[in-house]
């Protein structure tokens, strides 16, 4: 687990305590395709509920 990988979603199958992320890599992509400019133009793709 990354340390410094920070996640408030806390119904996340990969969020713990401390708002961390367990995951062993992180997969986030552009919601249009294209280069993102903010980061409401990205999602989570290694999100999987609780």
């Amino acid at each position: 687990m990354a340390e410094d990988v920070l996640c408030e979603v806390q119904n996340c199958h990969f969020w713990k305590k401390g708002n961390l992320c367990s995951a062993d890599q992180i997969y986030v992509v552009s919601r249009t395709g294209k280069k993102a400019e903010t980061e409401q133009e990205t999602d989570c793709q290694t999100f999987k509920p609780e």
